[in-house]
């Protein structure tokens, strides 16, 4: 099947135009179908959000242990302007405590990587507008999660987060279904104002469909990546595919939740690299009471004929996928295929804790193309729920075969919202 791809100026402005128009289109429909006064809301909701965190790690080829201690402050606040109309103002700060770690932009090469560096930075700086029916449009710095975040996602794991400096429109035109559409021109990346990629440019458009059935939500995606930074620009891509999930309850405490997804990509914008590649994921889960389990199969697919160039997903939550350990950050040249199961058990009302849980994953990973066995990594977690607080331990053990070297990492930290 041939796709076709942006690149050059030209391209770039077609896909502007596209957008544009497809958006204006839309919302003009859906003032017209369902013209209705916004709900009421506060005129102003404080935005606090703080975590206190020890992160360590232990690596093969490092003569030195990381241990890295940071303080993560989110303050702001949530002003409505107007009727429909509302201003978010949010500044982060990122404190390092203790520094005996690799922050990537401290220069402490000598130890493991551990990519929270010191930060100060406007996190979100939005106007968000409700005033057409079925409509809300945001424009500035923005936080953006699509699906499941394997495209397009906040990456809420690190201290600062990833956000977008962009144009979005989110459209419900009839019932079950939901149409967002972005264009964003900058990514803020998780790497802090001191870094090379603090802020990436490019002209990223971000197309998302979405029907709910009675049995799940069908979605259909495209995905325009542009990385002008020239250390990023082989991550710039286009993307096509289709996700179905959903979630089938036996009784009141029996359910099982299922996800299927497919996407195509290849190079676009200013890529070196001229490739494409597949992506496939299959996962399922069971759950009775407290008792959950689960497994999945993603399939990150090597280029076909192309040698070292796989699928890349640049602006994804990364952290949430193919281990906590964070080896496959960026795929591998020869793609990743991670099959993994899941268990896990959540309690409520223990003691003061509103809920306690307990969580283990298991992941094996082998190559798409030249039969390689990667590695095996066990994940735990157990996580508690006090009033505003949630209390985290956790660990990942990768054990390396013929990819990357063998990783400890530890976790230990509180997070409070207010």
């Amino acid at each position: 099947m041939t796709m076709t791809h942006f690149s050059g100026t030209a391209a770039t402005l077609q896909a502007k135009a596209t957008l544009v128009a497809t958006s204006l289109l839309l919302a003009t429909s859906a003032a017209q179908a369902a013209p209705a006064a916004p709900a009421a809301d506060p005129l102003f909701k404080p935005l606090i959000d703080m975590r206190l965190r020890y992160e360590g790690v232990d690596q093969t080829g490092f003569a030195n242990d990381a241990d890295a201690l940071t303080m993560r402050v989110r303050a702001g606040g949530d002003l409505r302007v107007a009727p429909a109309t509302r201003i978010i103002v949010e500044a982060e700060a990122v404190l390092g405590i203790v520094n005996d770690y690799n922050s990537t932009t401290n220069g402490n090469l000598l130890y493991p990587v551990i990519p929270d560096p010191q930060n100060i930075e406007i996190n979100r700086l939005q106007i968000q507008n409700k005033s057409i029916a079925g409509t809300t449009l945001t424009a500035g710095r923005q936080r953006i999660n699509l699906d499941d975040q394997r495209f397009v996602g906040a990456v809420a794991f690190r201290q600062s987060e990833q956000t977008f400096d962009a144009a979005r429109v989110e459209i419900v035109p009839v019932k079950n279904l939901r149409i967002d559409l972005t264009y964003a021109w900058k990514d803020n990346t998780v790497f802090g104002i001191d870094s090379a990629i603090a802020h990436i440019n490019g002209d990223n458009a971000f197309v998302n469909i979405a029907y709910v059935t009675p049995i799940g939500t069908l979605t259909g995606f495209g995905y325009w990546v542009d990385q002008d930074a020239p250390a990023r620009a082989q991550f710039s891509s286009v993307t096509y595919g289709a996700r179905f999930a959903g979630k089938y309850a036996f009784n009141k405490t029996a359910s099982a939740s299922y996800a299927l997804s497919y996407a195509h990509q290849q190079d676009a914008f200013g890529n070196p690299f001229n490739y494409d590649a597949d992506y496939y994921l299959a996962d399922g889960a069971l759950a009775f009471g407290g008792f959950g389990a689960g497994i999945g199969y993603e399939v990150l697919g090597a280029s076909s004929g192309k040698a070292f160039t796989a699928f890349q997903t640049p602006l994804a939550t990364l952290h949430k996928f193919q281990g906590w350990a964070d080896k496959f950050l960026t795929t591998p040249g020869n793609g990743v295929r991670d099959l993994y199961g899941s268990a896990g058990y959540t309690a409520k009302s223990v003691g003061p804790f509103a809920s306690v849980g307990a969580l283990a994953v298991y992941h094996d990973f082998k190559s798409d193309r030249a039969g390689l066995h990667y590695g095996r990594e066990v994940d735990l977690q157990l996580l508690a729920k006090f009033q505003k607080y949630v209390f985290t331990l956790a660990y990942a053990d990768y054990n390396a075969d013929s990819f990357a070297t063998d990783t400890k990492k530890l976790w230990v930290s509180v997070d409070y919202a207010f």
